[in-house]
């Protein structure tokens, strides 16, 4: 496939790899898709039967309205991303990163797939926050903790939690994830803006003295953190994109390249190319 050439020279001759990875991403890893309320409402039919949306309980009013359902819910994704493996996929990202002079994820997701499959915390931007992480809900400190002692029981039929839900350590009032939800003004970014200085310093230390390519993966328009991340990279620092999207993968120049794949299927694709006879694969970066 000329689209998978094509991205392996990109990726051959740079110097540095960027990951921006969207919600797509963790499809083949059997992780539900939240796109539109069909897809959203098929995960969770407890919340279709009430014609509760994602916007709705993705929401800090959920947590003040109805705590036990919208811990319910953050409490099954939490438990979900537990137990959930990373596709191989990552690991070809893995592998691509470690042969690189540096590199660096930006995601928006907030499962921890990357941490779990091996990448360094100190190299990647969760630029939504993360749901293994937890802070008050009352907001009486901007403190973040971690949620690995919580451990939700969830009647997923209902999508309720049954046991205590998290508490704050300090007043004692309900936690919640540290998550950005839809309408929130009480995030508590402390977390994310260190992960952001660093990417920042990562950022200069590169310069524009380096071939940068960006990998997106599952990046959509809908809510386009992901693909403005991208955006900048390729103007600011003249990168190069692989944009892998299986409905979204137009590109902004000729020189990028898309292709309307899944994640796993095109990381294959191009890690294939990449194992190519030499000859077989013209290195120019322009």
């Amino acid at each position: 496939m000329p689209h998978f050439r094509r991205a392996a020279e990109l990726i051959a001759n740079a110097d540095a790899l960027v990951v921006a990875a969207g919600a797509g991403i963790g499809v083949d890893s059997g992780l539900p898709d939240f796109r539109g309320n069909t897809g959203f409402w098929n995960a969770y039919p407890a919340l279709a039967k009430a014609q509760i949306n994602f916007t709705d309980i993705a929401n800090p009013r959920a947590f003040s309205l109805q705590p036990e359902l919208a811990w319910g819910f953050y409490g099954h994704r939490l438990d979900l991303y537990r137990k959930t493996l990373p596709h191989v996929g990552f690991g070809i990202l893995k592998k691509w990163a470690d042969s690189q002079k540096g590199s660096w994820v930006f995601t928006s997701n907030v499962d921890g797939q990357f941490q779990n499959a091996g990448f360094n915390p100190e190299q990647i931007h969760e630029c939504h926050g993360s749901i293994h992480h937890l802070q008050c809900m009352d907001e009486c400190t901007t403190d973040i903790w971690s949620a690995d002692e919580f451990m939700p029981e969830v009647d997923e039929e209902n999508c309720l939690l049954l046991n205590e839900p998290p508490r704050c350590p300090r007043c004692g009032g309900l936690a919640r994830p540290n998550v950005l939800m839809f309408g929130d003004w009480g995030w508590s970014p402390r977390r994310t803006a260190l992960q952001s200085q660093r990417e920042d310093e990562w950022l200069a230390a590169i310069g524009d003295h380096q071939r940068v390519v960006v990998v997106e993966l599952g990046a959509g328009t809908a809510i386009p953190s992901v693909r403005n991340f991208s955006q900048r990279i390729i103007y600011e620092f003249g990168g190069r994109l692989v944009r892998i999207n299986p409905r979204e993968f137009q590109v902004p120049s000729s020189v990028d390249v898309g292709i309307p794949l899944g994640s796993l299927e095109a990381l294959r694709g191009i890690d294939g190319a990449l194992g190519a006879e030499p000859q077989d694969i013209d290195l120019d970066f322009t």
